[in-house]
């Protein structure tokens, strides 16, 4: 669903909130009075396997987190409704400021998890784009939480439908330009026109968001990835076959936004530390271990520099050839540092 200026509220978005929002509340509820159970229960079941950093409890305590974050998010939301400030962006990027950074500083507590990054700079002044790598569940918090609360800016994201089940995301996501894109529709022609639209209306104080990789990054996509790659694109996929943590780019949604906003300068972003967590088990395995920092990485473009039309697709593949070049080296040092 696209922002459009009004806040309107379809059948099948009301359909949908009247069993996430209950949901939320339910479970930030009971999460809250089995206390009692839940802390026990986890450190024994951590304790049986030896797991003596408490995986377990650091993701159960940060869900009990989030679970009351995301019903004061909502709660916000609905007042803001109920004084007739459902339309008031300003007050609604306030939220989701508040929102970015107590979910992170919640990581930062339960899971050890914080963010490194002295590239903030670089998402002003807007009008921007800003391309980005795709590794876990976590990363538009990461770049919510940069965009927002150091630098002072406004994201426009585009973003998978799925995640509306995301009570905050759902409403709050949707009272302020973003778009949820279906990533199954049949035609793909109105998807990408509603991209360019939201381009296209980036103001001094916005960056448009989008993740070219079109999902999260992990080695058995990666070669799926290749491999359909190799059959539609041959020269193609030998140009990027030697990506070793990145997907090879998607290039039409990026391109979409450029057309709205061919005038703007291009952000590249890169992050390290989230490698394996695009699963249940990959996030316990993670929590197992003392987390390292998670370091964020931006480059700006200038306007001049990023090619156009035909030549803007190779373009983006040389920056993701290149950004998979430096993930490849900040993960070697990781690797040296722990072994010294």
């Amino acid at each position: 669903m696209s922002y459009n200026g009004a806040v309107s509220v379809s059948k099948n978005t009301l359909q949908r909130r009247v069993i996430t929002i209950p949901a939320l509340f339910v479970a930030a509820v009971l999460l809250t009075l089995l206390i009692p159970v839940w802390v026990p229960v986890m450190v024994l079941a951590d304790a049986l396997r030896a797991k003596f950093r408490f995986p377990l409890l650091r993701l159960v305590s940060f869900a009990f987190c989030w679970a009351w974050l995301e019903t004061v998010g909502v709660v916000a939301a609905f007042g803001l409704w109920a004084i007739g400030q459902s339309g008031n962006q300003r007050a609604h990027y306030d939220l989701q400021r508040w929102w970015a950074a107590h979910l992170l500083d919640a990581l930062r507590v339960t899971c050890g998890i914080r963010v490194e990054t002295t590239d903030h700079a670089a998402f002003s002044p807007g009008p921007a784009l800003l391309f980005v790598r795709h590794a876990s569940l976590a990363d538009s918090l990461v770049s919510a939480y940069v965009i927002t609360h150091l630098a002072k800016m406004r994201p426009h994201y585009v973003l998978k439908r799925e995640l509306l089940s995301d009570p905050c995301l759902d409403v709050v996501g949707q009272r302020v330009p973003n778009y949820f894109l279906d990533r199954g529709a049949n035609d793909s022609a109105p998807e990408l026109a509603a991209i360019e639209r939201l381009a296209a209306a980036l103001g001094p104080a916005d960056i448009g968001i989008i993740f070219p990789e079109g999902t999260r990054a992990n080695p058995t996509k990666r070669a799926a990835a290749m491999a359909k790659l190799e059959q539609r694109d041959p020269a193609r996929a030998h140009k990027l076959k030697n990506l070793r943590h990145l997907l090879p780019p998607r290039p039409s949604g990026a391109s979409a936004m450029m057309r709205g906003a061919p005038n703007v300068d291009v952000i590249l972003a890169w992050h390290v530390g989230f490698e394996g967590l695009d699963t249940f088990g990959g996030i316990l395995k993670a929590l197992s271990r003392r987390f390292e920092p998670i370091r964020f990485v931006a480059h700006r473009v200038a306007n001049a520099e990023v090619s156009s039309g035909d030549a803007f697709a190779p373009w983006l593949d040389d920056q993701w050839l290149r950004l998979d070049n430096e993930v490849d080296l900040a993960l070697t040092e990781r690797a040296e540092r722990k072994l010294t």
